[in-house]
């Protein structure tokens, strides 16, 4: 058999995969790990439709069923609560997501029951692929994946939830100053800076659980530089913790 070359190999997986394939593992006791299980079968369908990989190489094997038994094998391997072998050759970052969420399991299905949603619905998940990535996003590694960031992204950029959020804070406030620093584009910029402010999601990450309807409780109004930095420190950081960093 002729082996692949790099350029020819899928890609390896990425941590909104491996997230998938935990909450499966859990789910499962050990002898269900095979590829004619049709619960492996249909993690590997969702995998196909994840809006993540947009080249792969080996087409008919990319995350095929017995790629998918494969890595929960790999699982078992560093599950220290399973006393077999278990599959070796998987890579670091399983143990990475297997450690951070043996004990938050809940919060683990969370996650993966809104990347499952957002690959079931075909339009939205074309709207995540089109979103661009900027390039200093490319360096960060978010704990609920790719594709949640994406989501977040997405309901930020709604432009009917935007303008009404605008509409909103211009009644309550008189002004669109940022909600972490008080910047104001129009007191900077004058008539080109009138009306601009970007929208922040609050929800965290690891809190949503499936598509759910965004509230304008939900965003936050901030300038480009505070909304730069809530998305650098996405898991742990709140407008009003940056506020108070900022404002200190």
């Amino acid at each position: 058999m002729e082996e692949k070359t790099p350029a020819q190999r899928n890609p390896k997986w990425h941590r909104d995969e491996i997230i998938l394939a935990l909450d499966l593992y859990f789910q499962l006791e050990p002898g269900q790990i095979n590829h004619s299980n049709p619960a492996i079968i249909e993690l590997s369908e969702v995998l196909n439709r994840l809006p993540i990989f947009q080249v792969r190489p080996d087409e008919a094997r990319f995350r095929n069923a017995n790629g998918a038994a494969m890595k929960l094998g790999n699982l078992l391997a560093i599950d220290p609560g399973y006393h077999g072998k278990g599959l070796k050759g998987g890579g670091k970052l399983e143990k990475v997501v297997f450690e951070e969420f043996q004990d938050k399991r809940t919060e683990l299905r969370n996650i993966a029951n809104t990347i499952r949603a957002a690959a079931a619905n075909p339009q939205l998940s074309l709207k995540l692929y089109e979103l661009p990535e900027e390039v200093e996003e490319e360096q960060l590694e978010f704990r609920e994946g790719k594709v949640l960031y994406r989501l977040h992204k997405y309901k930020e950029r709604d432009t009917k939830l935007v303008l009404a959020k605008k509409t909103q804070h211009l009644k309550k406030y008189g002004a669109l100053d940022c909600e972490s620093c008080d910047f104001n584009f129009q007191v900077k910029y004058g008539d080109l800076g009138k009306g601009f402010i970007e929208c922040h999601h609050q929800t965290p990450l690891y809190q949503y659980d499936g598509i759910q309807e965004t509230r304008l409780d939900d965003l936050a109004l901030v300038c480009s530089n505070c909304h730069r930095m809530l998305h650098r420190g996405m898991d742990t950081l709140s407008v009003g913790d940056l506020r108070k960093l900022v404002l200190r």
